[in-house]
């Protein structure tokens, strides 16, 4: 191995992604791992954020061993992955306790006691600067650091007397490579706690702090976007059998990575990730909220842009959810069996229907309550046809999101780069180029986009690259089909019916249990 190598580190909801990719964006080896998300009855959903470090570890040994001679040409390592998520860590960067996902909502009472109201679940007084100042506003559902720092700070009072940080999963890796506690404005965006008017001003915003009552000694320092943090401590170093004059560049979230990973760095390049979750993003040149459709343009990839977020809370999940509902106490098909399978089905699945809110909406609509379900079905539905509603669904669902889109961004959007483990069934990428009516370029290994996009940060942060010149992935082309996109269009229309039809049910079956 002679090429200059990123040892790239992608955190995912269902577990770490480690690779190592050259500094121009080849990835030549990866290991993918899963994690236990431990669900409780009150609502609450954690992770062991040391179980994420000895696997990274781990993983890390086994790659450089692999591949030969990688271990001396390893010049950065950079991490990447979900946000909207707290580890509380003392001050060598130890966790106090579990991580507290962004699939929590224990802390949603204490949000709501601090910012709740009238408008929209919002008192307008307290809601107002957030929106002015970052861009967007603290969940009441609790599901972001405010409900989550809040939540440990009222509830686990062992673990808040023994944290030094409350840190995203993201910055916490950054730490346990280097030893040094660090954010960025990208990094903690779905805090809120920061002015991001000021993109080149490193610091939280006193004013909103004192709204929700969080105290800065707790939030790590911030610094810029795609800078060095250091280089690799020397304990961490020794472990891996690397140099410790590799630098640590400051973590990014998967948001971002899949931007640069997409090759859509520039204004109005858009990316959909159709993952675990799913959103819809391009950079924009200035700061904007649509809040009724939770949508922001936040920090983005320079102190001089920002990025389009959003989030529908179940993407690809839903292909696997009923590969395992469908496989019951049986072997589970694969994924490239399933999308083979809905390829038997006519498109339109014979009328079912499938929405696919597994966890609730948050984009364009936000209602946790929401919940998924097939319609029209009858005793000749096949399990072809179930697969092929799945993904009609979820696509479908981005299509309702993609129009605000538009809208938010104002112009036509196109193409759109898929990336994400769905995007690998071109199956799927058909069925967005119809239902979105754009073209689509599924991107090469678009499961592996955001180590991709993480690996050429390292190599921007080196001076191999600007953003503005960062390699960019090949791609299949999928274009509309001109008569059966316009009936999967129509059919998707509706999703927003199914919807209106739902919610009352859905929340009068929360009341009842």
């Amino acid at each position: 191995m002679t090429s200059e190598l990123c040892l790239s580190i992608d955190l995912g909801s269902g577990g770490p992604k480690i690779g190592l990719v050259t500094l121009e964006g080849e990835i030549i080896a990866t290991e993918v791992h899963s994690v236990t998300t431990h669900f409780t009855g009150d609502g609450g959903a954690t992770q062991d954020a040391n179980e994420w470090w000895g696997i990274i570890v781990e993983a890390t040994k086994r790659l450089l061993a692999t591949v030969e001679g990688s271990s001396t040409n390893v010049r950065a390592i950079t991490v990447t992955g979900l946000y909207a998520s707290t580890v509380p860590v003392d001050a060598n960067g130890n966790p106090t306790g579990p991580c507290v996902t962004w699939l929590d909502v224990r802390g949603g009472r204490y949000t709501r006691e601090a910012v709740g109201g009238w408008f929209q679940g919002y008192n307008p007084r307290k809601v107002l600067p957030f929106v002015r100042r970052s861009g967007g506003a603290p969940s009441t559902a609790g599901a972001d650091p405010i409900g989550q720092i809040l939540l440990i700070q009222r509830e686990m009072p062992d673990v808040a007397a023994a944290t030094r940080w409350y840190m995203e999963p993201i910055d916490f890796l950054t730490m346990r490579f280097t030893g040094v506690a660090t954010a960025t404005h990208a990094s903690r965006l779905v805090m809120w706690m920061t002015d991001n008017r000021k993109l080149d001003s490193y610091a939280y915003d006193t004013q909103l702090l004192a709204l929700v009552g969080l105290d800065e000694k707790f939030l790590p320092p911030l610094q810029p976007f795609g800078s060095i943090v250091g280089t690799l401590s020397d304990a961490v170093a020794s472990e891996l059998g690397l140099s410790s004059d590799v630098v640590v560049v400051s973590a990014i979230p998967d948001l971002h990575a899949a931007a640069i990973g997409a090759g859509a760095t520039a204004h109005y390049e858009t990316h959909l990730a159709l993952s675990t979750t799913s959103w819809i993003s391009c950079p924009v040149p200035k700061k904007k909220t649509d809040i009724n459709h939770n949508i922001a343009a936040v920090p983005g990839l320079s102190n001089d842009s920002y990025v389009v977020i959003n989030n529908q809370e179940t993407g690809a999940k839903s292909l696997e959810w009923l590969r395992n509902v469908m496989a019951g106490s049986g072997a589970r098909m694969s994924f490239d069996e399933m999308t083979a399978l809905a390829g038997t089905s006519p498109p339109g699945s014979n009328g079912v229907r499938f929405t696919p809110w597994l966890a609730g909406e948050r984009s364009p609509i936000d209602n946790k309550n929401i919940r998924a379900g097939f319609t029209n079905l009858s005793i000749t539905t096949t399990s072809a046809e179930l697969v092929r509603s799945v993904m009609e669904g979820v696509a479908a669902n981005s299509a309702w999101l993609f129009g605000y889109i538009e809208k938010f961004a104002g112009r036509t959007l196109t193409p759109i780069r898929l990336l994400g483990g769905g995007a690998e069934s071109s199956l799927w990428c058909q069925i967005y180029s119809d239902t979105l009516d754009r073209e689509v370029r599924q991107i090469d290994q678009p499961l592996l986009a955001q180590l991709r996009g993480a690996a050429l940060l390292g190599a921007v942060a080196l001076g191999r690259y600007t953003l503005e010149n960062v390699p960019e992935p090949s791609a299949t082309t999928f274009h509309p089909s001109p008569e059966e996109g316009r009936s999967m269009r129509e059919r998707a229309e509706d999703i927003k019916s199914l919807y209106e039809r739902d919610k009352a049910w859905s929340r009068r079956h929360l009341k009842a249990h």
